[in-house]
């Protein structure tokens, strides 16, 4: 792995400064393209307009001619937390709207992702006048066809990338269909629900609906967790929602069920940050979806008592635990596999009798991150004759993209697929795997570009010895970070004074440099360091008996 350090325009990084940004973060901004302070102004007002999002004008008179005949609504939501904080933001606003509503979530382990014909059937027993799709839709031709059939009428709310056919909905709201102007294509499915919902509150407040008109930004908390838990690429948009959402839970004012979770995670919310959305309180929202069934996530976001939500919340906690424990036994495993096969690095697929059909998504993530190319986990699924696999990709690489070669090349051999360019699903005939893997790696050694082969670890250069402090740690973790907007990574080289291993999986490390010393944590790591490395690290605030210290978070080493 090579540590290079991300450019940046002189001139941008000054205006930034004389604009008033810290001078740290001025630089750090500048190597991420930002040019101007403007971008950084996060306010309500300076969100898209929803009349710019294809579809949104249409749903939300679909939606509010049903609202107002009293009609029955039913969300089809999905089991991750995208899926799961646009759900909870449906529910919420259709409720304030006077809406007659429920939701329904897939049994992962027997009837799969999104709207298929059998949970359609099983939709329709409770009599539904509409379905309303969250987080997917965007591909369910089949299941759509079979709501027509019972007379059922369906929108698609969703933000995967569409195939070849559209479903044949009522209406289709989706940032990536053809036609659709909308800036930002990067809206979480949350994001979607969340603009949709914003125009039906248009649509009824023309029709003199309201007595006291329902406030929507009391929902920006759940669309801040539901966008950076999902990945999607933080650009000004999608940061300016997590910003009002951070700014809500900040103050005091989060969902009960959001709060509870990190509460649970033993976070303080007055400093609640991006990294807290994305890994603490999303992994234990995602775990219910991963082992039980995401009912329980849902119910605690609509949960309005706080004993009912901090019980749902306690109850998540376990279940990532439980997550934990067998994400660690499957990475055991598959790092035993690499060792035995020759050429490990080339390798792209993985599979095991024994994994977790709820958690190859997270074991394809860590495998992708130690192998440095894209990787597709696999799990037998519940009917024992397919195989589901969950993928992660790298810059440069579009999985969804190459997925749809091997497809196109191979008919009939993946049952389905979809996804993103950094993430996807599919199912495979068990039978297939061998084949499958095959002609993936091939196609994967088409794509993938020679610059993304390249291991490499982008930084943000050296930090001045004045700025390794508590206060700028704070600083940087109150900012907003996320995929595509990197959380800062800085490299210098120190003597490694002093390491020991901590909860049998860490190193603690105490460092120097210049006559300075720090502490430090490798987390995840126990390869011993040489007595001076060159370090790529995190600048973190660590807590430990009440009392706050600057921390260094080492993420590679030379």
């Amino acid at each position: 792995m090579k540590l290079i350090e991300r450019p940046y325009v002189e001139a941008d990084r000054r205006a930034l400064v004389a604009a008033g940004v810290h001078p740290l973060l001025a630089r750090i901004y500048a190597a991420r393209r930002i040019r101007s302070a403007d971008e950084l102004a996060y306010a309500s007002a300076g969100l898209h307009a929803p009349a710019l999002l294809k579809g949104a004008e249409q749903a939300a008179t679909l939606l509010a001619d049903h609202i107002q005949a009293g009609k029955r609504l039913l969300i089809i939501a999905d089991y991750d937390a995208d899926g799961a904080t646009a759900c909870a933001v449906g529910m919420r606003a259709l409720r304030m709207f006077g809406a007659n509503v429920d939701f329904l979530v897939p049994d992962r382990f027997k009837l799969g992702y999104g709207l298929s014909p059998e949970l359609v059937e099983v939709a329709a027993e409770r009599k539904p006048d509409l379905l309303i799709t969250v987080d997917n839709g965007i591909a369910s031709v089949e299941g759509v066809a079979r709501a027509n059939q019972l007379g059922i009428a369906t929108l698609i709310t969703d933000h995967h990338l569409p195939g070849s056919e559209l479903p044949a909905a009522q209406c289709i709201v989706n940032p990536n269909q053809a036609g659709c102007g909308f800036p930002s294509k990067a809206l979480a499915g949350v994001g979607v629900m969340f603009y949709v919902m914003l125009a039906l509150r248009a649509e009824l407040r023309k029709r003199r609906w309201f007595e006291k008109e329902p406030n929507l930004a009391a929902l920006t908390d759940l669309v801040a967790l539901g966008t950076v838990a999902d990945v999607v690429p933080l650009d000004g948009n999608n940061r300016n929602l997590v910003a009002q959402g951070l700014k809500r839970l900040r103050a005091g004012r989060g969902q009960p069920g959001l709060t509870a979770l990190l509460r649970a995670g033993g976070r303080n919310l007055a400093e609640t940050s991006s990294f807290d959305l994305g890994f603490v309180a999303g992994p234990r929202l995602n775990a219910a979806g991963r082992l039980a069934d995401m009912s329980l996530g849902i119910e605690c976001l609509i949960a309005d008592d706080e004993a009912r939500a901090a019980n749902c919340a306690e109850a998540l906690d376990r279940l990532n635990g439980e997550r934990r424990r067998i994400e660690q036994g499957m990475l055991a495993e598959a790092l035993e596999m690499l060792k035995q096969i020759e050429s490990s690095t080339d390798r792209a697929c993985f599979f095991s009798p024994a994994w977790h059909e709820g958690v190859v998504g997270i074991l394809a993530s860590r495998m992708k991150d130690r192998l440095h190319r894209p990787v597709i986990c696999f799990a037998r699924a519940a009917d024992g004759a397919s195989l589901k696999g969950s993928g992660r990709s790298v810059p440069g690489l579009h999985l969804r993209d190459c997925l749809d070669l091997v497809a196109k090349r191979a008919s009939g051999l993946i049952r389905r697929f979809g996804g993103h360019a950094q993430a996807a699903g599919l199912t495979i005939a068990a039978t297939d795997y061998e084949r499958f893997a095959i002609l993936f790696e091939r196609a994967l050694d088409e794509m993938l570009p020679a610059e993304a082969r390249a291991r490499t670890l982008e930084t943000d250069g050296s930090l001045d010895e004045s700025y390794r402090t508590l206060e700028t740690a704070r600083m940087l973790e109150a900012e907003i970070w996320g995929q595509a907007f990197p959380q800062p990574l800085f490299c210098d080289t120190f003597a490694v004074e002093n390491q020991r291993v901590v909860g049998e999986r860490h190193l603690k490390l105490q460092l120097s440099k210049d006559g300075r010393r720090i502490e430090a944590m490798c987390f995840g790591a126990l390869e011993p360091l040489p007595a001076r490395a060159r370090l790529a690290y995190r600048l973190a605030v660590n807590e430990f008996n009440g009392l706050k210290s600057v921390q260094l978070n080492v993420e590679h080493f030379e």
